[in-house]
């Protein structure tokens, strides 16, 4: 599993600095505001790893229950309809 402090790592590694845009204009974060864009970042990509997980898990669920079952997903649908 991938950590916060691994995220935050390779973030730095791919982006030695940060731009903002501002009214039209670039502005190079501060140590501070790129450290707390850093950490904001890693938190959002945590969370959108662990729906990746869930989504994944949640078909490869529904593949073994339907191989399980012996029928197809379009088969399944018939049965609920």
């Amino acid at each position: 599993m991938t950590t916060k402090e691994e995220l935050i790592a390779q973030l730095k590694a791919e982006n030695p600095k940060m731009i903002a845009n501002i009214n039209g204009k670039d502005v190079e974060l501060t140590a501070d505001e790129y450290e707390k864009a850093a950490s904001d970042w890693a938190d959002m990509r945590l969370v959108q790893i662990a729906a990746e997980a869930i989504e994944a898990q949640s078909k490869a669920d529904k593949a073994a229950l339907l191989a399980k079952l012996g029928i197809t997903a379009d088969e399944a649908k018939l049965l609920l309809s």
